[in-house]
């Protein structure tokens, strides 16, 4: 059961990747980016609870050798976009899953980090080097006490937090600011206690400032005539 409900995460975790490689739009990006990192969590998970029943075999898997690449073979780069990611009161405990990634030596995984954005590089690794950025982290990080492990077809980065105990909504700054700005436009609450006009004059500046640029010019020129209208009808009284 387990293995098959893995099975259809990964399925839906690529194709969503594949998507990602497709959009355009950076909202589209971030929607299918947080999807992406809901699935990669709960396959982790999945895994875990897998991994528990069958830790001998996850040792030994672990130490088989990895296999040699030929060296006249060129490597080449592939950014990674699908995390996991949980934390603790000292921690933010980001999960990277790639197969094999026990297999490769240590001094080829390794990350670099700022206060607040974080690299990991996962080199040679079956002839591919791998790439995870994560930029504008929503809270800085203490890089000295920060540290990462390898593990079974993953790898987790210790993200120590600079301030401990305080809880992370989200991982990004980006992230936050999307779903803050998603939340907004859909409360209505606040919009039903309103006068009617007031609530649209609202949705309307929401809608003006989130749009592209064809949406603020058709609100431009419904805004443009109204005003026109309101001068029309005062002249005729």
């Amino acid at each position: 059961m387990s293995d098959s409900k893995l099975k259809e995460l990964r399925k839906d975790i690529d194709e969503l990747n594949e998507l990602l490689q497709q959009a355009k739009r950076k909202k589209v990006q971030d929607l299918l980016s947080l999807e992406i990192r809901k699935l990669e969590t709960e396959w982790i998970n999945v895994k875990d609870t897998e991994a528990a029943s069958g830790a001998a075999g996850d040792a030994a898997a672990a130490a088989t050798p990895a296999a040699s690449s030929s060296t006249h073979n060129k490597r080449y780069q592939i950014k990674l976009n699908g995390y996991g990611w949980d934390q603790s009161d000292k921690y933010i405990k980001v999960f990277v899953t790639l197969k094999n990634a026990q297999t490769v030596p240590k001094e080829q995984v390794y990350c670099k980090l700022t206060e607040r954005s974080m690299e990991l590089h996962v080199d040679n690794l079956e002839n591919k080097d791998y790439l995870l950025v994560i930029n504008k982290l929503l809270e800085p990080i203490n890089i000295a006490e920060s540290h990462w492990k390898q593990k079974t077809d993953m790898v987790v980065v210790f993200l120590a937090k600079a301030r401990p105990n305080v809880k992370w909504s989200h991982i990004t700054e980006i992230e936050k600011k999307f779903e803050d700005q998603r939340n907004s436009r859909f409360k209505t609450d606040d919009m039903d206690k309103k006068d009617p006009q007031e609530s649209i004059m609202s949705l309307m500046k929401n809608m003006y400032e989130t749009g592209d640029d064809e949406m603020k010019r058709m609100i431009s020129k419904a805004w443009y005539e109204g005003q026109q209208k309101k001068k029309t009808d005062t002249l005729e009284l």
